[in-house]
């Protein structure tokens, strides 16, 4: 071995410790970022996460080309091999997938399992708008923010293990996603993937953090954020309702990206564009609504002798039962009614009053209860945005007249009349449509529908029905 010569070793310390400095002060120069407070396991996440992505792919149509998938794949592995270790939990099992849908979407869940809608791809300009989106997703992964969203909401029908069956749904959106999640057009929005701006924020900038270490000019996120709006054709595309822009949010992208090096730039990219190839040789992407079309009932508890939609139903007895439902929901029903539970709402009927119509569970005498994530805090705000985005996947929807103030479970509540044509019948028929606040800030409704003709029988009913809810949620 030669020898050194005098003054040498000292020089190599010098520059090995110079180095080290370097390289500290380069990662000291990021925004640091923080995981939020969080009540469940690494390990909780990925058993939510893959229940949750078994409801995704039930629901959803998957691409299985081979060149789109090995893509998306390589692009998740770049990425997760940038990840901060002390956040990159051994628990996590990643997988890269692609839904057949023309929606600008994009999803991770829990755990690892990360979904890219066609649609996002076709939308972006570059692999680094794909990859952006995709660092975005997995930061809020890696920084746990769907159980953190759970743990905040202190909701007792948001448990970890009845959350997931709802998923598929929230995902999809508006009225189309309510048919997949509940089979009802009443359905769950689901606070699971449903972001707070800070969290938004914090996803920003860890995304930033991972392109530059993957190679990818950080930069280009907030490009792909400009790109997603201005191909929403006015309106806000899906993503933007489960990922709500903080403010100035391409300023401090570009902020953050003035704070990193870009490690190995990656020079090459031409999977991006056989997968744009790819996607040309393929039939049209479905949206949305011709999705839920297609699909099938969730898993739903039906009695065995409910009947059959279509036949004579008999009318609403005179004599009541009490019954209990979510352990904090009890009211008093017909007695002839029978009860059908389906993941975060139950629903009464009679005989003969539910069923499948053009692939959606359907009912059409009885009352519905259930939650939906509040969209604001004032209760008139948050009940027209739920009755529009019901009218999503139900055209005929509309509000038949003005909303009342009125007492529920001992709690302010809007009243509000509804008219919708009966996927059975054809006719009309009258729903009311009952919201309050739960103690979380959700908002809890109780709904009746009954054709226009027989709402004069059912009238006194839907009234007793009503007056007997009791919320016992610790308001």
């Amino acid at each position: 071995m030669p020898r050194a010569r005098p003054g040498s070793a000292r020089r190599v310390v010098v520059a090995a410790t110079f180095a080290t400095a370097l390289l500290a002060g380069l990662a000291s120069a990021q925004t640091p970022i923080t995981a939020p407070k969080n009540k469940f396991t690494p390990s909780q996440d990925v058993q939510l996460g893959l229940e949750a992505a078994a409801e995704v792919e039930k629901a959803l149509p998957l691409i299985t080309n081979d060149q789109v998938l090995a893509y998306v794949e390589r692009l998740g592995q770049r990425l997760v091999d940038a990840a901060p270790a002390d956040l990159n939990h051994p628990e996590y099992q990643y997988s890269f997938k692609v839904i057949d849908q023309k929606e600008i979407n994009a999803f991770a869940l829990p755990g690892g399992p990360m979904f890219l809608n066609r649609g996002m791809i076709e939308a972006a300009d570059s692999e680094a708008g794909v990859v952006g989106v995709m660092a975005h997703e997995l930061s809020h992964v890696l920084l746990r923010h769907g159980t953190a969203n759970i743990t905040k909401s202190q909701n007792p029908w948001l448990q970890l293990g009845k959350i997931a069956g709802a998923v598929g749904g929230a995902i999809v959106g508006g009225g189309a996603g309510a048919a997949i999640a509940t089979g009802t057009q009443f359905g769950l929005d689901t606070v699971l993937l449903k972001y707070s701006r800070e969290f938004e924020k914090q996803a920003d900038l860890l995304g930033a953090q991972i392109m530059a270490r993957a190679g990818y000019d950080p930069r280009e996120l907030a490009r792909m954020f400009e790109t997603i709006a201005q191909q929403s054709g006015g309106g806000a595309p899906q993503w933007m309702s489960s990922h709500p822009n903080p403010g100035n949010r391409t300023q401090y992208i570009e902020q953050e990206a003035a704070r990193l090096e870009i490690v190995n730039p990656v020079t090459s990219t031409a999977g991006f564009d056989q997968t744009r190839a790819s996607f040309a040789k393929m039939p049209p992407a479905l949206t949305a609504q011709e999705i839920a079309r297609r699909a099938k009932t969730g898993t739903t508890t039906v009695p065995a002798d409910i009947g059959e939609l279509g036949q004579p139903v008999p009318p609403p007895s005179p004599q009541f039962r009490t019954v209990r439902s979510g352990g904090i929901l009890q009211l008093d029903v017909p007695a002839n009614w029978k009860g059908i539970s389906s993941k975060n709402l139950v629903r009464f009927v009679p005989q003969n009053a539910f069923g499948q119509a053009d692939g959606r569970a359907v009912f059409t005498h009885g009352v519905e209860l259930g939650m939906a994530q509040a969209s604001s805090r004032d209760l008139r705000t948050a009940t027209r945005d739920m009755i529009e985005s019901l009218a999503q996947g139900n055209p005929d929807l509309r509000v038949s007249g003005e909303s009342q103030t009125v007492r529920l479970s001992q709690r302010t509540a809007l009243a509000t009349p509804l008219v919708n044509r009966s996927e059975v019948t054809g006719d009309e028929e009258r729903i009311g449509l009952y919201t309050t606040f739960l103690s979380d800030g959700s908002l809890f409704y109780y709904a009746w529908v009954v054709p226009a003709e027989e709402l004069a029988t059912y009238r006194d009913t839907f009234t007793r029905v009503g007056r007997s809810i009791r919320l016992t949620d610790g308001r």
